[in-house]
Parts: structure tokens; sequence; C-alpha cells
């Protein structure tokens, strides 16, 4: 029941390398098809995805309202969709939403800059000039969105248990050299570990994304963590009646369970649009 997020550079296989992997291991293979399927059906707009997704926003979107809804129901979808274990991630942060659950892999793929600039004029049948300027793009691109939304630098080898340059070898060669470097790391102790902590996040975020986004009780800020007996709530609101209608909900969504109350009351609150 592994799950293995794969980050990539742009032209160094990173989608050819996940779907081998997928298929070698009989694994779910999500891609970024999938996951906009999933964020669509959340009501996230076409436009919202092309203003965040794997993009750095700029600094009016960064404060937008939409961002927040864009980010967690991105959380809640890899949530519902690692749940299931035996699955492959690629992009969209998957290794830093899944960081530290027990039974994830991650692993990111690199190649030379020369390797990639060539793979792109092969694929485009582009100039040199056009290839390189697109690789530039996209590697500033993905580094604003690993910034912005979770204040990492996705070029940091140790975020990764496994980093492979694909300047040399073929996606069926490094797909089974991940498969072999996963099952040596990665019990099923583990697994079944992070599958329970798995559905605990995805209850945390559910409960989250319904408060803020359902019922747009003006809570700022929310976010949760949940346990096999505890849920603990956390945020910025302007009052004690509004801390209680958040409370009341998630007691609603998460029976049995206890709720606690981290948020803080800050009257006046602003928050921008």
């Amino acid at each position: 029941m592994a799950i293995i997020t794969i980050s990539r550079q742009i032209a160094s296989f990173g989608d050819e390398v996940s779907a081998s992997l997928a298929e070698q291991l009989g694994y779910t293979f999500i891609n970024r098809k999938t996951l906009e399927e999933d964020l669509l059906a959340h009501g996230i707009t076409s436009d919202m995805l092309n203003k965040y997704d794997e993009k750095k926003p700029g600094f009016w979107a960064s404060l937008a309202r939409d961002r927040d809804e864009y980010f967690d129901y991105l959380r809640e979808a890899v949530y519902q969709r690692a749940q299931k274990g035996n699955c492959v991630f690629v992009g969209r942060g998957g290794f830093a939403i899944l960081k530290d659950v027990p039974g994830s892999f991650a692993v990111r793929l690199v190649a030379s800059d020369v390797t990639r600039v060539s793979r792109l004029m092969n694929e485009f049948s582009w100039t040199e000039k056009k290839a390189l300027a697109l690789m530039q793009e996209s590697d500033a691109n993905r580094r604003g969105f690993h910034k912005s939304f979770f204040n990492i630098d996705h070029d940091d080898a140790s975020s990764y248990h496994l980093v492979v340059n694909t300047d040399t070898i073929t996606p069926a060669s490094a797909a089974r050299i991940i498969a072999h470097a996963c099952s040596l790391a990665v019990d099923s102790v583990q697994e079944s570990i992070g599958i329970t902590r798995i559905s605990e996040m995805l209850q945390a975020q559910r409960i989250v994304n319904h408060i803020v986004f359902d019922r747009k009780i003006p809570v700022h800020f929310l976010e949760a963590t949940a346990s096999s007996t505890e849920i603990v709530l956390h945020g910025v609101a302007d009052s004690a009646s509004v801390i209680e209608q958040v409370l009341s909900v998630a007691r609603d969504m998460a029976p049995g369970k206890k709720i606690t109350s981290g948020i803080s009351i800050i009257q006046d609150y602003k928050s921008y649009p």
C-alpha cells in the first residue's frame, strides 16, 4: 500500500517515469488530469487552475481568497486519492502534502540543462532559444509554486528519499530503480500506519473546507489536526460566537472525537477579498 510521490524538472521524463512505475507496480497513476478533475468537481474553476496550478501566484493573487480555496481542496484531493494506497502521484506538491506520512516515498527526477533543452527541442521542433526559455519559465514557476504554498525549496535533495538523474537512463529503467528503492525503504507496518494517518488528515481537511467554503463561517487561516481521538482547530475569528459555530460543525462531522479550539479571537480582523 505504498504511496510514491514524484517531483520533477521539466523534460526529466517525469510523466513517463511515473506512468511506467505505476504500470510496473500495478499502482494507480494520479497525474495532472486526475487531480484537475477532482478539483473541478469541488468547484475549483478553470481560471483558478490556470492561476495557481504549479505556478507562482502574483502578489495580489497570493492574498486572494481563492488561493486558499485552491490549496485546501488540492490537499483534500491528494488525501482522498492517497488513502487508498498503492498509487503514484506526479507533481502538484504531492511530496510536500504527504511529508512525513509513514509509507510514503518521495522521489525527485532531474536532468542536466543541456539534456532538458535538447529534449524540448526534439519534442516541439523548437529552436534552442525557445526551448531554453520554456525550461527557465517552468523552473521559475515550480520554484514559486512550492515556495508560495509550502514555503520550501523543491530543489533541496533532503526533501526526498531518492533523487534520480535521467540523463542517461530510460523511463523504464528509472522506474525500476524507484520501485526497488521503495521496496527497501517501506514496509507493511509503515504502510498501514500511513493509511490510517492519511484518513485522519482527510477528515480534518474536509472539516476545514466545509466550514470555510461551504458554510462560509468567517474564520480565517483555519487549519485542523486530527488523531484517532481528537481534532484541534486553529485560526483567527472576531468573536466567541464564530468559534462556537466552528466547533459545532466539527462536532457534527466527527462524532465521537474530542473537538478542541486553538482559534484566537482578534476583533476587527480584516482580510483581503
